[in-house]
């Protein structure tokens, strides 16, 4: 792994040390994957200067300091639009801590102020051996140790109870291994003790797995002196990897000049493939130059079961880490800013709005369709306010009738109506120095829309049956899935109040246009209701997954979150599975099976014949058409709007 910092003309960026000290791990962003050590002070930013350079738009040429002051580290940051968070906070002379997380722009990187030393093991070079001759040995083969090897020759009792108890030994220290650089070391060791191999050496694969990524190893005799360089056969290790085929062979030499002096004499080789759930996840080498010692069939065996063990190990250790990784950028993601989940371009733009429009006053309205997370945008403008200390508070204009509306909004004074025993202060009242956050604000009832407008106007109210009136100190802000522009030409909706509340807009948008995103969200939602009901679920198939990215989502984040939901709480797998998905996404296209879209083609050409005569019948009247055809108006309005046909409805009218 390499540190990336800014290095002076000429030079290269230096590579991770054994003895690292406190260090920022980047997890999400365009630097995901490097380290950067902290040392003594760290400028971050965009300019070339900087010590750390992120190629981010979004940040400023010198983003933040982080310096250490006798013992401990702080932050500074020098932007006042784009800034810098620490675990939410903004970044003003803040200690860290090991394990902080730091958000600047669209990176997010994990402090490390005390990281693991490594163990610097033995390097591994892969040289032109041959082997002038082989046993081979396939994986089945190995499946019953207690069988007798190829040879004629039996193996002693004493030897298969020293190879039973070596693999309870393995099989019991690696399962208690948490880490994934934890394992190779013991592994290594543990083999050393049931094969007389002089050397031995773990081939790893990565994301490409057909080469090896990580080569380690360990010299019996040297340890840790690892001066020399340990040979590796390449032809050996590749036909393992590619073969998934044990190698024995006691006669391997240098291709080019068997007897030069850096390589005396021949080699035994062992080579066995660490395969699990048909993937090849690396190679198992040991070798011996002793020419007391020859490998043979029984080691051979022994090996290949021992890797069969250490791959499930590896498999699970990658696997844990490969979520933990996704689990901390996600959580980082949703505790920094915001309680959203998705990195797309799409949603990227929420944020930067969200970064620049948070710290003001401004009047904003939220417009997107039911379920993309509206209130979520609220919430994160409000936490990332100067009012984050006060408080919050929503109302939904649509879930309250007109006349509790206004005594929720404004209050009442005592004996204004029946049942007003006592004074009540209302939600604009309690929210003083806070916000106000108004959803489906078009249902707003014409008659309260005039008392709106002169809060947003002059800041004060009166209650309900009062004469006083009230000042306050508030930020509102609003939301609809409605166009208002179409409410205010039917005279549903004030224009004066419309011009006051569109101050600021922002969209968000609907899931189909940032598909992207479904993955992550529905591993996100996977594991939240995973933990929630304590049933056991280590991902989604991709056939699920296939489904869930050709659905056009019309309920957006929510739907997705309920399907993901009924998902877990009705499945019998470990995994998602198409069979786990509502009809309604299991029916969604899919490409590549014509018989299949034959039917949804059908089925949409009834569709839109049935939705055209309706709206005939209804003489052009959405909401009539809806009530013949039995169906909620605006599900109505959303079938016509994703199959196209308002061109078509109009000629009609």
């Amino acid at each position: 792994m390499l540190v990336y910092t800014h290095a002076a003309q000429g030079e290269e960026p230096s590579e991770l040390t054994d003895s690292m000290g406190p260090t920022l791990a980047a997890v999400a962003g365009p630097l995901e994957g490097i380290v950067a050590p902290i040392e003594n002070e760290l400028s971050i930013g965009r300019a070339p200067s900087n010590r750390l350079v992120i190629e981010d738009p979004s940040i400023g040429e010198r983003q933040c300091l982080i310096k250490k002051e006798g013992e401990q580290f702080k932050i500074w940051d020098f932007e006042s639009n784009t800034r810098t968070f620490v675990n939410g906070l903004p970044a003003k002379g803040l200690t860290l801590k090991h394990g902080d997380h730091i958000k600047i722009g669209t990176s997010l990187f994990l402090v490390l102020l005390h990281p693991e030393v490594g163990v610097r093991l033995c390097s591994v070079q892969l040289a032109e051996l041959v082997a002038q001759s082989t046993v081979q040995l396939r994986r089945e083969e190995a499946l019953n140790l207690l069988a007798e090897p190829v040879t004629s020759t039996p193996t002693p009792v004493a030897r298969a109870r020293r190879d039973l108890n070596a693999l309870l030994k393995i099989s019991t220290a690696l399962s208690s291994i948490r880490g994934l650089a934890a394992l190779e070391r013991p592994l290594l060791e543990l083999i050393f003790e049931v094969i007389p191999a002089e050397r031995g050496a773990l081939l790893l694969t990565g994301k490409d797995p057909e080469e090896f990524e990580s080569l380690l190893s360990w010299d019996r005799l040297r340890g840790l002196d690892c001066s020399i360089p340990i040979q590796v056969s390449r032809t050996i290790a590749e036909k393992v990897l590619r073969q998934w085929v044990a190698i024995l062979s006691n006669d391997v030499r240098d291709r080019e000049d068997p007897a030069k002096p850096t390589d005396p004499g021949r080699r035994s080789v062992l080579a066995v493939p660490m395969v699990v759930f048909d993937q090849g996840l690396g190679v198992i080498y040991m070798e011996t130059k002793d020419p007391l010692v020859r490998f043979d069939e029984g080691h051979l065996q022994l090996l290949t079961v021992i890797a069969g063990i250490a791959a499930m190990a590896l498999g699970n250790l990658r696997h844990v880490e490969r979520l933990e990784s996704d689990n901390r950028r996600l959580e980082a993601q949703i505790s920094i800013e915001h309680d959203m989940v998705g990195d797309s371009p799409q949603i990227r733009e929420v944020y930067r709005f969200i970064s620049k429009v948070a710290t003001t006053d401004s009047t904003v309205l939220i417009r997107g369709e039911s379920g993309t997370g509206k209130e979520l945008v609220a919430r994160a403008m409000h936490r990332n306010s100067p009012r984050l200390a006060q408080r919050l508070v929503a109302i939904n204009c649509a879930a309250v009738t007109e006349t509790l509306l206004e005594s929720e909004l404004f209050g009442y004074e005592k004996g204004a109506f029946t049942g007003a025993l006592a004074q009540k202060s209302g939600k604009l009242e309690v929210a003083d120095g806070g916000t106000v956050f108004l959803d489906e604000v078009s249902e707003l009832p014409l008659t309260l829309q005039p008392k709106l407008l002169r809060v947003l106007q002059e800041r004060e109210f009166e209650r309900v049956g009062g004469t006083r009136p009230i000042k306050v100190d508030i930020r509102l802000l609003a939301a609809t899935n409605v166009n208002l522009d179409d409410a205010v030409a039917a005279g549903r909706f004030r224009s004066d109040l419309y011009y006051r509340l569109n101050v600021v807009s922002l969209t968000i948008p609907p899931l189909r246009e940032r598909r992207e995103d479904i993955p992550v969200l529905a591993t996100y939602f996977a594991a939240k209701y995973s933990a929630k009901i304590r049933r056991r679920i280590v991902g989604i198939a991709p056939e699920a997954e296939a489904l869930m990215m050709q659905y056009d989502w019309p309920g957006n984040v929510r739907e997705l979150q309920n399907v993901i939901e009924r998902a877990v709480v009705l499945g019998s797998t470990d995994l998602i599975v198409p069979e786990d998905l509502p009809e309604a996404v299991l029916e969604s296209d899919q490409p590549g099976n014509a018989a299949l879209a034959g039917y949804h083609n059908a089925v949409t050409r009834v569709k839109r014949d049935l939705i055209i005569k309706a709206v005939e019948q209804a003489g052009g009247s959405y909401e009539e058409a809806a009530k013949l055809l039995g169906l909620n108006a605006n599900y109505l309005h959303r079938l016509i709007r994703q199959m196209d046909l308002k061109a078509t409805l109009k000629k009609l009218t």
